[in-house]
């Protein structure tokens, strides 16, 4: 086989592919064993006549159309791998030549991965926020803390923000019941934001017994994006008595005997979140800057997949009814032209991001061990509420599996980078990150040194 490629742009190529027809024999040999199996002939056993036969009932073209669609996938993907070519979705192939007996010859054009030259990490400079632990952000644990150890009274006056209280919800649109939104006894704290929009507002001052009516847009279910008619009637009303702040709260609440104790380790605790706050801030930061300072040609295809993905997830609530997909969106202040700009910008800047980290990666010799990649299986598959097997088993069934090890190896690239930018807190500080990607970079230098030693 003779293969070359043709560049047609920074982010397109051309193969040009020349098969002889002797190394077509072990598809021919499958193309009449194939269809042998769908053709019944008078004399021959289903399966089992021979090649000149079925020539002759069904015709050389036949033979040679499967052939071809046998033979090009796979001689594709060995030009491919030949060419040391790095593709981005699927060939645009065009068979240009059928010479029976001599030669195949096709052409196939498809999106690769830019030459992307990167600056030199160091000089990424970003600022953070400092890590501060005020008395207030004390407090406010101390009340979180407080509240999970409160008791519900019930109270005879009309409810307020933060009470909580038992409700009866139904809803109509265009006059028919919503079925999926009636539900009698259930309780809501007023002011969570948990429920529909426009209930927070109708339940404040209202009484025990007494019936409020709003209009609200539902956001799931066969009626998203319309505009609904609902109607909440308050059963019971109670507030929240919440604990002494004192050491016998502290004993109560924590393994600390005294209120001075509690509050200490909240700080400390407080501290390392922010901590890592601080981290996470820097990683988007440096990856702005990364982005800001890499110049990246944007290939198409990806581009479109990455949108029709968005798009296919967007429209998915609204059981992909365009029209009520537009209701929705006027709810929001938002037009279809500018959903689709919006789509588009965000959907590059996620192209570029995974191109520019490839890039690193692939330069860095970025690797993902087992351990790495079973965390992370592991992480979303309690996010998503199943086992790690399960998890792995419907990765597979979709093809993301592939996708997961991509983005662990594109996270590690991206932590080599922060490690190495130049990361200072709004009091002109410079940051230490190593707690949080430092050992990154360790845990490449250990694999590394194992792989020598062996």
């Amino acid at each position: 086989m003779k293969s070359t490629v043709e560049q047609l742009s920074p982010t397109r190529v051309r193969i040009n592919v020349e098969v002889p027809f002797d190394e077509l024999k072990a598809s021919f040999d499958r193309a009449y064993r194939k269809l042998a199996k769908q053709v019944r002939i008078p004399g021959f056993r289903p399966g089992k006549a021979p090649a000149r036969v079925l020539e002759t009932r069904l015709g050389r073209g036949v033979v040679l159309d499967e052939v071809v669609n046998e033979a090009i996938p796979a001689k594709y993907l060995e030009a491919v791998n030949a060419g040391e070519v790095k593709t981005l979705g699927r060939p645009d192939i065009e068979v240009t030549k059928i010479e029976d007996g001599q030669s195949l010859e096709f052409t196939a054009e498809v999106d690769i991965r830019p030459e992307i030259t990167v600056p030199a990490f160091g000089e990424l400079a970003v600022s953070v926020d400092d890590v501060e632990v005020t008395d207030e952000d004390v407090a406010s644990q101390l009340d979180e803390l407080r509240a999970r150890f409160g008791s519900l009274v019930g109270v005879e006056r009309p409810a307020d923000t933060g009470d909580f209280v038992s409700v009866d919800l139904s809803a109509t649109v265009d006059g028919n019941e919503v079925e999926d939104a009636r539900t009698n006894g259930l309780s809501y704290e007023i002011g969570s934001g948990q429920l529909v929009d426009g209930i927070d507002e109708a339940l404040v001052g209202a009484s025990a017994g007494e019936t409020k009516s709003f209009t609200t847009t539902l956001v799931a279910g066969e009626h998203a994006g319309r505009e609904a008619a609902v109607n909440v009637t308050v059963q019971t009303v109670k507030e929240r008595q919440l604990p002494e702040l004192d050491d016998e709260f502290a004993q109560l609440a924590s393994e600390f005997d005294t209120l001075d104790e509690l509050k200490a380790d909240l700080q400390t605790r407080l501290g390392r979140v922010k901590a890592m706050q601080q981290g996470m801030e820097a990683r988007d930061k440096v990856l702005e800057a990364l982005l800001e300072a890499t110049e990246v040609p944007m290939p198409e295809t990806a581009v479109d997949a990455e949108i029709e993905v968005r798009k296919h997830d967007a429209v998915h609530r609204f059981e992909h009814d365009e029209a009520r997909f537009a209701e929705w969106l006027a709810t929001q202040d938002k037009t279809v032209e500018q959903f689709d700009a919006e789509t588009r910008a965000e959907s590059e800047r996620t192209v570029k991001t995974q191109l520019v980290l490839d890039a690193i990666a692939d330069a860095e010799q970025t690797t993902v061990s087992d351990n790495e990649l079973t965390e992370r299986i592991v992480y979303q598959a309690q996010s998503f509420g199943i086992s790690p097997d399960e998890y792995v088993q419907r990765a597979q069934q979709s093809g993301q599996l592939g996708a997961i090890y991509a983005d662990v190896r594109r996270g590690k690239a991206l932590a080599g980078v922060v490690a190495q930018a130049t990361v200072t807190d709004a009091s002109g500080n410079k940051v230490d990150l190593d707690e949080l990607f430092g050992n990154v970079n360790k845990k490449d230098e250990a694999e590394q040194a194992e792989a020598t030693a062996e």
